[in-house]
């Protein structure tokens, strides 16, 4: 291990000042060449002198690390607002548009971990997490030009999974790529500059097909059958900002080499950050799982089935619960044959998480859950209880629905605006206590809807829900980067995802379950529950413990 660590040394560090060297090449060369990309407001992200530990980067170069999540989201928020729309102008029954929509939660379960996995391992030209932005935005791009296009609505389903494919390529290294870049004491400013350009893209793709009506004056109908303009062009733009967002950040930032990583990791160690890599899990504790994950399974399959207690939706959760354990079955295979490709690892990794991650876990559930509630019933819950119309063919009803445009685009402009604050608060608050404020702002703004008459009224609700916004997308990554070890940040960014994909799937039934049997149909008291669910998230939260939290 000495010996190890003495070449390293002699490879990468000058005795003299004890700066970052490439190999083979002289300082004055090595500093010229990383200011050889430097632009207006200064976009190179390496200064002069590399130290032991990261060095602190500019606003700027921040905003570089973090404006591809621009385009990403832009692609996002197009697809929320307008595939509905599009699906049934080709003929989808409003039934089966929940089928359609799990294509977004069911794929990213999927291509997260994976391309976690492979972008903790990869290093090329474009360096270790680029390549996966760059080619995941041009596939996006590509599938938002062709989606309005869509002749047939099996096509339209199949270009959902390939652009969800495409964005989750994209989006996941770029969770590890402020891990890797920042410094512990700035990550909380460099999520919270992803939750603005979240909140920004929202805004603005959200509105687009509106505005290119209003403003330009391109049609919003079309002949049965046809995908309105306003839409389409929408579309076209939606896919070049995807890509020009994403290659600015190819293109303006250059990443650590995995020797510089190395380094980096070392001294993080020493300051207490990150944790070690734990051994493989044996094979026996994969097999001795697995039965309990089929039984699991099949007691879901058989409510819905068979008992008629749950609803439809909840056969994907028993359907992936017994696929579970049949792959922790064929984990433990080939565990056992001496295998340790990516795909055991993964599941490995999956059962090492460290304790910190573990508590994150559930408090990712609970704000997810809270979320939830807003995504699927904003809209009848302020038809009905504010608008008092609940009929979709009558004028009220469809005021009240175009409201709830204008609220979510409010929410989103105050995440934009209260990301810039979570790290100001975060130093007086810490991490933790910045995202329990956030949280509570959240179950307040939810449901004091209950109590609001006023329409105008519901825009300082919305306050509160875009406070809770911009903390969920950035103080818990903040907290999770400082527990996970270094050499790991992607595959842990991918399997975070699983606590925001398992609360998406449970809300559709558990939420439906409730507006059915206990409220009555009041849709209202779904946003309430949401709020005890923002409430939960907060008391979780104060059981997590870690650097800053």
């Amino acid at each position: 291990m000495a010996k190890q660590s003495t070449r390293l040394s002699t490879r990468f560090y000058s005795v003299a000042d004890d700066r970052l060297i490439q190999p083979g090449r002289t300082e004055k060369c090595d500093q010229e060449d990383r200011y050889s990309n430097t632009g207006a407001a200064g976009s190179s992200i390496h200064p002069a002198e590399l130290m032991h530990t990261k060095p602190r980067l500019s606003f700027w170069q921040i905003w570089n690390i973090s404006f591809g999540f621009l385009g990403i989201q832009f692609g996002w928020a197009l697809q929320l607002a307008n595939f509905s729309r599009i699906l049934q102008t080709l003929g989808a029954e409003e039934s089966s548009l929940a089928i359609l929509w799990v294509a977004a939660p069911v794929t990213g379960l999927i291509v997260q971990p994976i391309i976690g996995h492979y972008s903790d391992r990869t290093w090329g030209r474009l360096g270790r997490r680029r390549p996966y932005f760059l080619y995941g935005a041009i596939l996006a791009s590509v599938s938002l030009i062709l989606m309005p296009n869509s002749a047939a609505l099996w096509m339209a389903a199949g270009l959902l999974w390939i652009l969800d494919a495409s964005i989750n390529v994209s989006m996941e290294p770029f969770r590890a790529f402020v891990g890797d870049m920042l410094p512990s004491e700035q990550r909380t400013r460099g999520f919270a500059m992803q939750s603005f350009f979240i909140g920004t893209g929202s805004v603005i793709a959200s509105l687009l097909p509106w505005m290119l009506t209003n403003w330009v004056g391109i049609s919003n109908t079309a002949p049965e059958g046809e995908i309105p303009l306003s839409v389409t062009y929408a579309f076209y733009i939606g896919g070049a900002v995807f890509l020009a967002a994403v290659a600015w950040t190819v293109f303006r930032v250059r990443e650590y080499s995995p020797e510089e990583m190395e380094a980096f990791a070392d001294q993080e160690k020493k300051a207490g950050v990150g944790a070690a890599v734990l051994p493989p899990v044996p094979a026996e504790r994969f097999a001795r799982m697995a039965p309990g994950w089929l039984v699991a399974g099949a007691v879901v399959t058989a409510l819905v089935v068979w008992i008629h207690v749950l609803q439809k939706e909840m056969l994907i959760l028993g359907g992936g619960l017994m696929a579970f354990g049949v792959l922790l079955y064929i984990v433990a295979a080939r565990t056992r044959a001496g295998g340790n490709d990516g795909f055991s690892e993964v599941f490995s990794d999956l059962f090492n998480m460290p304790e910190t991650m573990k508590k994150l876990a559930w408090v990712q559930f609970f704000s997810w859950f809270g979320l939830f509630s807003m995504f699927i019933y904003m809209t009848p819950a302020v038809t009905s209880h504010v608008f008092g119309a609940t009929d979709p063919t009558t004028q009220v009803y469809n005021d009240g629905a175009d409201w709830v445009g204008v609220l979510f685009g409010a929410y989103n402009a105050v995440a934009a605006l209260f990301a810039f604050a979570l790290a100001p608060l975060s130093k007086w608050l810490g991490r933790s206590g910045t995202h329990i404020l956030g949280l509570l702002a959240g179950a307040v703004g939810l449901s004091s809807i209950y109590m609001i008459t006023d329409p105008m009224w519901l825009l300082a609700s919305m306050v509160g829900v875009g406070m809770a916004w911009a903390s969920i997308l950035a103080m818990p990554y903040a907290i999770l980067t400082d527990a996970l070890p270094s050499s790991k940040f992607g595959v842990y960014m991918g399997l975070f995802n699983f606590f925001i994909v398992l609360p998406q799937i449970l809300a559709s039934t558990v939420y439906g379950a409730l507006l059915q049997h206990v409220f009555g149909g009041a849709s209202i008291l779904v946003l309430v529950t949401g709020g005890g669910s923002f409430v939960l998230a907060a008391l979780m939260m104060r059981r997590v413990e870690g650097i800053g939290s």
